[in-house]
């Protein structure tokens, strides 16, 4: 694993083959300022690298290095988004508060 130089996260180096989760449309994370930053940071990098390949290509070619790079960056953005806790829902807080049991 390599560490970032922007962030304290560890970037795997077989990062796109990072298994992804399943996204629950319903949930929220609670994102640390760590956590947020490394995405503001990451996004902007994907950004920058998908409009570069826009301006000076006209069509996409996967064997492109800078292809590679943005599948890279969009892995580590995933893997560190996903590590975020969920947040319970405001039907599971009201639960817990109440002291209900699921069934």
């Amino acid at each position: 694993m390599a560490a970032s130089m922007i962030t304290s996260y560890p970037i795997p180096v077989s990062a796109t083959s990072a298994p992804v989760a399943r996204v629950r449309q319903d949930r929220r994370r609670r994102i640390s300022p760590q956590a947020g930053h490394a995405l503001e940071i990451l996004g902007h990098a994907i950004e920058y690298l998908t409009d570069e390949l826009i301006h000076e290509q006209g069509s996409f070619s996967p064997a492109d290095q800078r292809m590679e790079a943005v599948r890279l960056l969009m892995a580590i953005n995933r893997q560190i988004y996903f590590e975020c806790p969920e947040l319970p829902t405001f039907s599971e807080r009201c639960r817990n508060f109440f002291g209900l049991r699921t069934r």
